[in-house]
């Protein structure tokens, strides 16, 4: 059967035959089986394809005016792709939905899959297990003085941390470097400890007020564990603040999925036929597949080890007390039986083991609150919530807007703007230049996407973080390796390759940002 014969009533002959052969001292393999096909051909297996129509597909996002209408007709178009790959049975597109890329079934961000034992790489993308974590805690600084120390305790940019700037912990240590999709990755584990990366990635610190309303929600839900030094901590005090940190594996998870990803190419082309390659699979019943499942949960583990060695580091800093913390993940895979549930930007909305909604972090933009939410379990949308607001329009039309006739940026009128969107914050950019298409100015307006997770009753809206202030990336300029005194001839004919093919790109789609971080089609 491994050599490609089909089970049949003639594999009594096969056999009789091998046996024959070897009598006569065969011991060969190889010609064994050349000597086998002359007189049993072996027969194509049948390979299933994609099928004719695509698996059903729950939208909870409703387009106000034209440019959203152009979003969501390409958020349908990629979803549609994606859909009729055999494994998948069923498909969500929320509020925030926005298309990746434009190659064939890339998954939209805010997009969900139930996929039966199977794993598909390019469904939860490079940004393994991106995610959100909060800390509740009480200071005596003020705003600023926290923003100081935060800026002194995490990272962002390309690269990760010099190795004198280290930082330790025990999760670099555990004895996982013999897996297939982790070898080698050691390094990458360790450098990019307590670092955010860039993009959408921030440090958002606001205030949480420890109402009636919100504790009580809590309780209710079963959360006793959070709920209990809450309610303690709001018998002397009615607000504390939060640091939420959003990031994700970092060069960890980005190596894990780029062999994830052609592994599941090479599985899904020896098994399949005609399935895109954004699409391919991993069967989650062959060791294979579970090697790669092992490994996601070690990138989930280094992943919420990041954020709490970034949140332990500014709590020693600033000399702050932990009340209690929490969060959610929202680029990743999860397992419910036998079905395998991939979200790319779409938080998890169903209820654990134990019955009891699960909690969610969805921030909106730096000048908005980041919504505390519970589940609502609800199944026609694969019980997924929106991971935040998206957005319209990629990164490179949201800086056009801000372009002169000679198309060079207009930096003062994009710096006005975004005083303008984030009056009263304190908003650091860490590489000081800021980024427009990380501002308010980049996303989906913010109560149309809140109004839209109540329409579709995604969840329930329980507390709100409202804002102080926000750390990202910023603008760091060319990345190193793009930088023109380090390009020899050969990378600068590929740059200005890969710029005409863009630019071809542009004139087909609305998308033109397909090397973007959320707007990035699988390699």
């Amino acid at each position: 059967m491994d050599a490609g014969w089909r089970p049949s009533p003639q594999f009594r002959a096969i056999l009789d035959a091998a046996a024959e052969a070897e009598s006569r001292g065969v011991r060969d393999r190889d010609y064994l089986l050349k000597l086998l096909e002359r007189d049993f051909p072996r027969e194509a297996p049948d390979k299933p394809g994609l099928r004719d129509q695509a698996a059903p597909c729950g939208e909870a996002i409703m387009a106000v005016g034209q440019e959203e209408e152009v979003n969501l007709a390409g958020v349908r178009r990629a979803m549609g792709q994606l859909l009729r790959t055999p494994v998948i049975e069923a498909g969500a597109i929320l509020p925030d939905a926005c298309p990746a890329g434009p190659g064939e079934a890339v998954i939209p961000v805010g997009g969900a899959i139930a996929a039966r034992h199977a794993i598909l790489p390019g469904a939860h993308s490079a940004d393994i297990c991106c995610s959100l974590w909060a800390t509740v805690f009480f200071s005596r600084q003020s705003a600023g003085e926290m923003l100081d120390d935060l800026l002194v305790v995490t990272r962002f940019g390309a690269g990760g941390r010099a190795p004198k700037d280290r930082v330790r912990h025990p999760v670099t240590d555990e004895a996982v470097w013999q897996n297939k999709f982790l070898q080698g990755l050691q390094e990458h584990a360790e450098k990019h400890l307590a670092d955010q990366g860039d993009g959408n990635h921030f440090a958002y610190l606001g205030k949480l007020d420890l109402g009636k309303s919100f504790l009580t929600a809590l309780e209710q839900a079963g959360h006793e564990e959070i709920v209990r030094p809450l309610l303690e901590a709001s018998r002397t005090r009615k607000e504390a603040y939060v640091l939420v940190t959003h990031h994700g594996s970092r060069g960890l998870g980005a190596q894990v999925y780029q062999r994830g990803h052609q592994a599941a190419i090479e599985e899904t082309e020896r098994i399949a036929s005609g399935i895109p390659k954004a699409a391919a699979w991993l069967d989650t019943r062959t060791g294979l597949g579970q090697e790669y499942w092992k490994a996601l949960q070690y990138v989930s583990r280094w992943t919420k080890a990041n954020h709490h060695t970034i949140h332990q580091r500014f709590l020693e800093r600033a000399g702050a007390g932990r009340i209690t913390e929490f969060g959610n993940e929202h680029n990743f895979v999860w397992q419910r039986g036998d079905v395998f549930l991939h979200g790319k930007g779409a938080t998890p909305a169903w209820k654990d083991d134990g019955g009891r909604p699960l909690l969610g972090l969805i921030p909106l933009n730096m000048a908005e609150p980041i919504l505390i939410t519970l589940g609502s379990d609800n199944a026609d949308h694969l019980s997924f919530c929106p991971h935040g607001a998206g957005r319209n329009r990629s990164r490179s039309a949201t800086r056009r807007d801000f372009r002169g006739a000679d198309g060079r940026l207009d930096e003062a009128l994009m710096e006005r703007e975004i005083r303008k969107a984030t009056r009263g914050l304190d908003i650091r950019w860490y590489h000081s230049k800021a980024d427009v298409t990380e501002s308010p100015i980049g996303y989906k307006p913010a109560a149309q996407v809140r109004a839209q997770i109540a329409q579709f009753g995604l969840g329930k809206i329980i507390g709100e973080i409202t804002p102080l202030g926000c750390i990202m990336a910023g603008d760091p300029g060319p990345r190193p390796w793009l930088r023109e005194r380090e390009l020899t001839p050969k990378q600068k004919r590929a740059i200005e390759h890969r710029a005409e093919r863009r630019q071809m790109r542009r004139s087909l789609t609305h998308w033109d940002d397909a090397d973007d971080e959320e707007f990035g089609a699988p390699p």
